[in-house]
């Protein structure tokens, strides 16, 4: 790999208003040791790779000590490292590595939920009920009778319902795996805890914290039912007993105080799952500083509907003063190459529409041009792993391979995500492709053979490649003076199409219809993401950013 380009990282405050923010799924990135498994000796030696695509700062998954349970969202201690991804100082040296080479660091932190075998929930378990040990969790007498039943109608996300019962008889809530008990946050102790949680890796010299479920920490504590058949992630109504609740903002003011106490401030993004309009609440100056853009991730890949994704964005965070962010990919969801090679290009169904048919070449067209729109829009946006080499869902891993908990939860209906968490491939012509240290060590998850054209090292070779793309849509997006402001206008266009206007000097058309376009007169091919046509016209599922003449 070449030398990086100059370092990004600088001390302005308001790096995260436009940062691009590199997604580490920590199990599938690097493996340091060789025994199939992603640590953080194997993201150490990838930090130049990762200065070299350009990227501000990198948001690691977690990698506190878990039984993995949930891929590690069943935290048993969140101040030290999961033995199989290293030791706290390795990650001191990480942190330290990453900002000589002008890369943040952003973790995950998991305030909803810890795992079944962290220390407090053995206590409660082994408390009395309405102890000060179970009061830092949910507990309730069952329901019926005979106390037999859930206390209420809830369902988890992984299936089932959301309470499992304990010998004594009571049942404890968890709105995931049952192996993720639910946190109290009424409880006085449980907010002393993640706020000494967060001082502790600030401390370490974190950037700052990606908030897990954070629409999800405070309950109703009559805890009604819901009337529901299934999980939904969002609250559809006003009032909902456990998602998108007003005690969360009492939660983050809090937190914004102690990140806005250090000389160089620490920041947050919420994963908020809630409804249109609702988003600016979390992001309002003394709160959280920006929030995934879910709407924009699901949206179908259709002019209209991304139009009216964006303008809402844009106009709702406005009104609070915070920047959109846009992402594509992520851990929970089906790769976006995979997604719009279907004919349903949208995220319609917790299933991830296994098994419909996709059209690889599309999707990789269009996954191309989405990424230079993105990369285009104003404020912030997340690359998930893999995404800048073209890496599509892996859909035929073997059943008793699969390690997604709603595999099992859904009675072997639900494959889960594991087929967007397979280890990523580095170089070689075949698995596991450069993953490990040793050639002979095996991924957790398998990787597809014809992998082999998707590596770094076959991207890099090739100057038409999707990493190419990535590294050139960053390097313009860092330099050129029009592209590192907000100013964000709408341009008439054909129907099917898109064409808006960054500062005064760079337009973005993109054609997602049928039928080759016209490219504006006005201006001069900078960058695009598939060949255009020589006949002055912008083909089918293609984004060209152009110079203003």
């Amino acid at each position: 790999m070449n030398n990086p380009p100059p370092a990004n990282h600088t001390a302005d405050d308001t790096w995260w208003r436009t940062a691009v923010i590199y997604q580490v799924y920590i199990r599938s990135f690097a493996d340091g040791d060789g025994d199939g498994t992603g640590d953080i000796a194997g993201l150490r030696t990838r930090l130049q790779y990762l200065a070299y695509l350009g990227v501000d700062a990198i948001w690691i998954n977690p990698w506190y000590p878990s039984p993995l349970a949930d891929g590690g969202y069943d935290v048993s201690d969140s101040r030290d490292i999961h033995p199989a991804y290293g030791t706290l100082d390795e990650a001191r040296k990480l942190i330290t590595e990453a900002h000589q080479l002008g890369l943040r660091v952003i973790l995950d932190i998991v305030p909803n939920h810890v795992s079944d075998q962290h220390a407090w929930f053995q206590d409660a378990l082994a408390a009395e009920p309405g102890s000060p040990a179970r009061d830092r969790f949910i507990f309730r007498d069952g329901s019926g009778e005979d106390g037999s039943e859930p206390p209420n109608d809830w369902h988890a996300a992984f299936g089932g319902p959301t309470w499992t019962p304990t010998p004594d008889g009571q049942w404890y809530l968890h709105l995931f795996a049952p192996e993720q008990p639910d946190l109290n946050w009424n409880n006085g102790e449980v907010r002393a805890e993640f706020e000494s949680i967060l001082r502790f890796w600030f401390d370490l010299g974190v950037d700052g914290f990606r908030i897990d479920v954070a629409h999800g920490m405070a309950k109703d504590p009559a805890l009604p039912d819901l009337g529901l058949t299934e999980f939904s992630v969002i609250a559809h109504e006003d009032n909902h007993p456990h998602w998108d609740r007003d005690g969360v903002h009492d939660i983050f003011r809090s937190w914004r105080a102690i990140a806005d106490s250090y000389p160089d401030p620490r920041v947050f993004v919420a994963e908020a799952h809630v409804r249109p309009g609702r988003l600016p609440d979390y992001l309002r100056p003394d709160e959280l500083h920006t929030a995934f853009n879910f709407d924009f991730l699901k949206c179908a890949f259709e002019a209209d509907q991304l139009k009216e994704v964006i303008d809402r964005t844009i106009t709702d965070l406005a009104t609070v003063g915070a920047p959109a962010t846009w992402v594509l990919s992520n851990h929970d969801e089906a790769r976006h190459v995979t997604r719009y090679g279907r004919v349903h290009t949208g995220v319609t169904t917790p299933q991830r529409d296994q098994g419909h048919p996709t059209d690889l070449t599309l999707g990789t067209r269009r996954a191309r041009a989405a990424a230079l729109l993105m990369l285009a829009l104003p404020g912030g946006a997340y690359i998930y792993q893999g995404e800048e080499l073209g890496l599509y869902e892996v859909e035929d891993i073997p059943e008793e391979l699969l390690q997604d908990p709603t595999w099992e939860r859904s009675g072997h209906t639900v494959r889960g995500r594991d087929g967007c968490r397979v280890p990523l491939p580095w170089s070689g012509d075949t698995p596991p492709f450069g993953f490990g240290t040793f050639v002979s060590a095996t991924p957790w998850l398998p990787q597809p053979d014809d992998w082999k054209s998707y590596t770094a090292e076959a991207n890099q070779a090739d100057r038409t490649s999707m990493l190419h793309l990535y590294r050139s849509a960053l390097l313009l997006r860092r330099t050129h003076p029009d592209l590192r402001g907000e100013e964000f206008r709408w341009l008439d266009s054909p129907p099917g199409t898109l064409l808006f206007q960054r500062g005064t000097g760079l337009l973005c058309a993109v054609n997602l219809s049928d039928q080759p376009i016209p490219l504006p007169d006005a201006g001069s091919p900078l960058l695009a993401s598939g060949p255009l046509d020589k006949a002055g016209l912008l083909p089918p599922d293609t984004t060209v950013l152009l110079h203003l003449d």
